[in-house]
């Protein structure tokens, strides 16, 4: 559960195991056991057929559409409350931030297509799966970055008019 689909669904360990248990009593995965030293033995799981068969009816079941509850947001909604001095640091960091882990999605990609590239468009195979989900998260941070640097230069131009007229929101 981590690259790629780390980026955008999260599961704890407490959450995984009790899933995969419910999958194998189900028939859709199986596990083998291997062996290791100076650890615990690990459990490989495989997908049956019948897990096959499940997963490609549910990928195409419509979603659950849950409401977002993105804290930046809400507090950007709560910006005018607050001097922009103060606002202006913070969504300059949530813009690094995003610049940061756009990075990282751009290594990723990448790497993808210097060892895939041929199966990048082949949509019966991972690397396509992989490729796909990373180009919405390549968008997400793009965007979200851009907003962020947006919101810090709107903040930066009511505190220099604010300097400028003597004003202040509070």
């Amino acid at each position: 559960m981590k690259e790629p689909i780390g980026f955008f669904w999260h599961a704890l360990p407490g959450q995984i195991y009790p899933e995969l248990a419910r999958l194998e009593a189900a028939g859709l995965v199986t596990h083998q056991r291997i062996e290791q030293e100076d650890r615990p033995d690990k459990k490989l799981f495989m997908i049956t057929e019948a897990g096959r068969v499940a997963l490609r009816e549910w990928v195409t079941t419509p979603v659950h559409v849950a409401p977002d509850r993105d804290e930046l947001m809400l507090k950007a909604f709560s910006v005018w409350l607050t001097d922009p001095d103060q606002g202006i640091p913070f969504f300059r960091g949530q813009a690094a931030y995003h610049a940061q882990r756009l990075a990282k999605y751009e290594q990723i990609e990448a790497r993808l297509k210097q060892t895939s590239a041929a199966r990048l468009r082949q949509t019966d195979t991972p690397e396509f799966a992989s490729y796909a989900t990373l180009q919405r998260g390549l968008e997400y941070e793009r965007s979200y970055a851009a907003w962020c640097s947006w919101m810090a230069e709107m903040l930066e131009q009511a505190a220099q008019q604010a300097r400028e007229t003597g004003s202040s929101r509070l």
